[in-house]
């Protein structure tokens, strides 16, 4: 009885490779947080130069345009260099999956780069937040006041409403020109009822003609006649001295509302051109990291060769 011995076939062991995450972490993280460190210290140097261009004195402080577009093209800078150099490393540092296609790839480092600038981006918000918040709240604020404190009526309400004694000490200011003697020794004089009366009565006035937007002819008249009355003046000079001091009043109001108009103007250039640069830095960062995961690549290739 005769038998064919069949040897086992070889067990032919199908490289069969796990199914990890698609997403390397530990590359995201290290690229954020180089890039965020980055950002952080050239956003200290920016302040530092921004801050050689205001000045106290009158004449010599840029524009609060060129100031707002400085700052923007300093916040393009930073994010090329940051989002760059942290797209990068992450492209570097992530771990390449065998069997996978050379697009998916090149598609996963640039996945990895952008989301690596991503947490940068929440890391450096989360740091300045609340300080940039706080400037520009104050900046805000400021311009609010200003503006409110020439127009006088709007301000009025406001500070009655602020507890902020500005728009009060604007009004008192152009009360006084109204009531002021055409002979100083007047001042010495002790004042009665009457006067308190007329001038809270011209502070009502104004205070409702700059909430109307105009002084009324009846207003017009009647601030005359308390001037006359209170001055000593003759009701031809009363009647100027009011005029000039409503066309001052309404100058400084155009003037707040000009700079608060120009404050603001920045302000939207600062926020387009701000969210531009975000996406400048996601640009940058995910073909920063295509080049890193490119170069990852090509040294391990030349490895391989060099070793064989």
């Amino acid at each position: 009885m005769s038998s064919t011995y069949a040897p086992p076939a070889p067990a032919i062991a199908a490289a069969v490779e796990p199914s990890p995450s698609a997403v390397s972490w530990g590359a995201i993280f290290a690229g954020a947080l180089a890039a965020a460190t980055l950002t952080l210290t050239l956003m200290l140097l920016g302040s530092g130069l921004g801050l050689t261009m205001a000045s106290p004195w009158a004449g010599q402080s840029a524009s609060i345009t060129t100031f707002a577009v400085s700052t923007v093209i300093w916040l393009v800078i930073v994010q090329w260099l940051s989002a760059g150099f942290g797209g990068y490393l992450t492209g570097r540092l992530r771990t390449k999956r065998v069997g996978v296609h050379s697009d998916e790839t090149f598609f996963r480092d640039t996945a990895h780069g952008f989301m690596a600038w991503a947490v940068a981006t929440l890391l450096v918000a989360g740091m300045l937040g609340s300080a940039m918040s706080s400037a520009v709240g104050t900046g805000v604020r400021a311009a609010s006041n200003v503006a409110s404190g020439a127009a006088m009526g709007a301000s009025a309400g406001a500070a009655a409403n602020a507890g902020s004694g500005s728009a009060t000490d604007a009004v008192s200011y152009f009360v006084d020109t109204l009531f002021r003697p055409a002979d100083p020794a007047r001042l010495a004089a002790p004042e009665g009822e009457g006067d308190a009366a007329a001038v809270a009565q011209a502070s009502r006035i104004l205070t409702a003609s700059a909430a109307a937007g105009e002084v009324s002819a009846a207003d017009r008249a009647y601030l005359g006649q308390l001037v006359a009355a209170r001055t000593g003046l003759s009701p031809a000079e009363a009647t100027e001295r009011v005029n000039a001091v409503l066309a001052q009043a309404e100058a400084a109001k155009v003037k707040a509302q000009k700079a608060a108009d120009t404050a603001r103007k920045a302000g939207a250039l600062f926020a387009l051109l701000g969210a531009l640069s975000l996406l400048v830095g996601a640009f940058v960062a995910g073909v920063a990291a295509a080049m890193g995961g490119r170069q990852r690549d090509d040294d391990e290739a030349l490895y391989l060769g060099t070793a064989r």
